[in-house]
């Protein structure tokens, strides 16, 4: 593929995203819209807190009655607010030249639109370190950014957005640092994306713990039989990264502290606000769990078609979990995961017939962890895997405890942190399905089609047949 097509590619690849983002964040309801309730989910309450920054000029504590959710009785202003306060200083700015509730929503609504904008970009890039052949990377960049559910992720009030961003950026820093060494541009990387998550979703902290144990790996050598580790570098680039970390996140955790009588990530204040102010059916000492109702972890996935709920919220789930796709989505969904993963785990590359077909932003190997001629050890690469397999099941698992200890809920968007790796080892399994057959050859070209299309005309179904309809029933966005 030449420059002049990955080029023109990657504006359509662009393009395309923010207009479907955006048509989404234009015509979706922010209030409750009975019986559909096509509002996007609790963004009216995530709203509350960038509303109260506009407002007032100040972050909120967490305390204010005004931002209080009534049924829960606790605050988003609780949480990693720093995605909020974005948007809430550039919607206080937009409120000197309009008093338009509904603009200013979307100017919140439109700080993710671009958050996702950027994080389709560092895909991009990702995915040039990562696949051999363009034609899977641009699979691998459709797979990630056009799974509709990814999408809509990017087109409301939200912490995950920022999120999903800063988990690409750690990506490719640590991928970019394996290949190149951990030159300054990728540390920043890596810093950057340690930063955003810290302030953003709790859900994606084993990136941080994933980051510090892939560095920490990195200065481990093996030489003429014996193991080395180079403490100089280690501690040089260590304290680089550190710094930069600590200037951008301290701040927030500092300021928790002090707040909360030491409880820095806000959670214990969280539980004692819901005791307090919550209502009798969501309140910590009354709820009804399945864990203090007596039920095991597999009784409660077994009664709730747990697992197949989480699935369809994963792939495609506008509004408060009612705008669903049709189910042949689902299913091809169900084929492209299982063929893909089967394939990845139980298929390793043949030897190539032929030349393959490369772009010249391509690398020149096979692994993603190769750097030209030069191998990285064997037991780097594959605790880089390990450390990716950690990222995917640490939010599966998060969301079974918070389902079985606290509030049942079956949102496959709590999962979106793992999506990148998933989608990842997804396409791989692909590309060695493929690796049996000639890159020129036709079944190869329809089978990256193929993969291309089915995220693309699924999240276009989504918006547009499913979810626009209902969104227009609704009249305008405010209420």
């Amino acid at each position: 593929m030449s420059k002049k097509a990955d080029r023109l590619l990657l504006f359509l690849y662009l393009t395309g995203f923010v207009v479907i983002a955006a048509t989404i964040a234009l015509f979706q309801p922010l209030a409750d819209t009975m019986p559909q309730m096509a509002n996007p989910p609790d963004e009216h309450a995530r709203f509350m807190v960038p509303w109260y920054i506009c407002q007032h000029g100040t972050i909120p504590t967490g305390f204010e009655e005004e931002i209080r959710i009534p049924s829960y009785g606790f605050s988003y202003g609780l949480y990693n607010v720093f995605p909020y306060i974005v948007q809430g200083y550039l919607m206080r700015l937009a409120s000197f030249f309009t008093d338009s509730k509904l603009i200013l929503l979307y100017v919140a609504r439109f700080v993710n639109v671009a958050s996702g904008t950027c994080m389709a970009y560092v895909v991009y890039l990702l995915s040039c370190k990562l696949f051999q052949a363009a034609g899977f990377g641009w699979a691998f960049c459709f797979a990630v950014m056009y799974l509709p559910q990814s999408l809509f992720l990017h087109t409301y009030v939200n912490t995950d957005s920022m999120c999903l961003l800063s988990v690409a950026m750690m990506l490719y820093g640590l991928v970019s640092a394996y290949r190149e060494g951990f030159t300054r541009v990728n540390c920043l990387w890596v810093c950057c994306g340690i930063i955003l998550c810290a302030l953003s979703y709790y859900n994606a902290y084993g990136y941080i713990l994933s980051c510090s144990l892939l560095f920490a790996a990195y200065f481990l050598q093996r030489k003429e039989g014996r193991w080395t580790y180079d403490w100089r570098k280690m501690l040089k680039k260590g304290i680089f990264i550190s710094v930069i970390v600590l200037a951008g996140i301290s701040w927030w955790f500092i300021r928790s502290y002090i707040l909360y009588d030491g409880d820095f990530l806000g959670l214990a204040t969280r539980e004692k606000m819901a005791i307090e102010y919550a209502s009798p059916e969501v309140n910590p000492l009354t709820m009804s769990t399945y864990e203090n109702r007596g039920y095991t972890i597999l009784e409660m996935m077994r009664e709730n078609n747990f697992l197949e709920s989480v699935f369809y919220s994963f792939v495609a789930a506008f509004g408060s979990m009612t705008i669903t796709a049709n189910i042949w989505i689902y299913r091809l969904y169900k084929v492209f995961f299982a063929a893909g993963l089967l394939s990845c785990v139980f298929l390793s590359f043949p030897i190539l017939s032929g030349k393959t077909e490369q772009s010249s932003t391509r690398t020149d190997s096979l692994s993603a962890l190769t750097v030209s001629s030069r191998t990285l050890s064997g037991w780097k690469q594959i605790f880089f895997h390990i450390n990716m397999i950690f990222c995917i099941l640490m939010p599966m698992f998060l969301l079974l405890r918070y389902a079985y200890t606290m509030d049942f809920q079956t949102q496959g968007r709590y999962l979106m942190p793992a999506l990148i790796p998933l989608m990842y080892y997804t396409i791989r399994g692909f590309e060695k399905l493929a690796a049996f057959k000639l890159w020129r050859t036709w079944p190869t070209k329809v089978l990256v089609l193929l993969l291309v299309l089915l995220p693309l005309l699924s999240t276009l179904w989504m918006t547009y047949c499913a979810a626009l309809p209902i969104y227009l029933k609704t009249g305008v966005a405010l209420e």
